[in-house]
């Protein structure tokens, strides 16, 4: 067994794909696969299942996964507290972001960083916030920007950076438009554009709409904001948005219950064993007080 074959294990698993994985390791499709299968065969069981359009593990593929990225793990923190020791001129940070967020903080934080550890590397990875706080939990990212609806889970540690009111997008041909305000049972049965489930701003729509006693009728989701505006804009629907979006027409204020929604920069309680990670949470921390509680 070798250190590549488990690397391509674990790039295969995570990106269900032999091909996506290829491209991540940076090696030729049969690479992967040859030296995958030689895995199999040394283990003598067969880890992934190849008969569908994505690839799924077995389950021996799930039992050997976390070893796998736990062995993974403990050649690249040997490597890493070398560099600690030698003053963190290497390493290697991985950070999470809501998708189509762009908050100039992270930016700045991550820049600030930088300057201080120009040697180490910073992979930034877009998602949304569920799959987000599932990759700080099992070590994939170091720290992620995270929209909230909840409280924060008390496994996970964070800064609260916005904490804001949600409003409704409408068309100037929409019903509503106009009418300044909406309250949340008035959305019910009618047209939403929406965020996908997953994100801080559509965990607040359904739980206001299952307070009410209703399932929202989303007709369009949009993983990135703007695309959300555009299509209430459209008149394809009412879209529930943050405050914060700039110079919108046809903003209604959303009443009875007002809805809010959190970004939070966040990273797991447990201190990180790389270097580089606890840096740059240490840097993180000092943008301001812990995110938990919020009510």
């Amino acid at each position: 067994m070798e250190l590549h074959q488990l690397e391509y294990f674990v790039a295969v698993a995570e990106e269900a794909s032999f091909t996506r994985a290829a491209g991540r390791v940076h090696v030729a499709q049969p690479g992967v696969s040859a030296q995958v299968r030689r895995l199999e065969s040394e283990l003598g069981q067969q880890l992934l299942d190849r008969s569908g359009r994505s690839v799924r593990l077995t389950e021996a593929g799930s039992a050997v996964l976390p070893f796998a990225r736990a062995a993974l793990d403990a050649v690249a923190n040997a490597r890493l507290a070398v560099d600690d020791l030698a003053g963190l001129v290497r390493g290697r940070v991985t950070v999470g972001m809501v998708s189509g967020c762009a908050l100039p903080v992270l930016a700045e934080l991550l820049a600030g960083f930088h300057d201080h550890h120009p040697g180490v590397a910073i992979a930034l990875v877009e998602d949304n916030s569920d799959r987000l706080v599932e990759r700080l939990r099992d070590g994939r990212l170091d720290l992620a920007l995270i929209g909230w609806a909840e409280p924060t889970p008390a496994d996970i540690d964070s800064v609260v950076l916005v904490d804001e009111e949600l409003v409704a997008a409408v068309a100037p041909g929409h019903p509503l438009a106009g009418a300044g305000a909406v309250t949340i049972r008035q959305l019910r049965d009618l047209p939403l554009v929406s965020l996908p489930r997953g994100t801080g701003v559509r965990a607040a729509l359904d739980a206001a709409c299952a307070a009410a006693g209703f399932t929202p009728r989303i007709v369009f989701e949009a993983s990135a904001l703007p695309m959300v505006v555009e299509l209430a804009g459209r008149g394809l629907g009412l879209a529930v948005v943050p405050a914060s979006i700039p110079n919108e027409p046809g903003i209604l204020r959303i009443t009875d219950p007002q809805l809010t929604s959190r970004l939070e920069l966040a990273w797991r309680c447990a201190p990180a064993a790389n270097p580089a990670a606890r840096a740059l949470v240490e840097r993180a921390r000092a943008l301001g007080p812990p995110g938990r509680p919020v009510s």
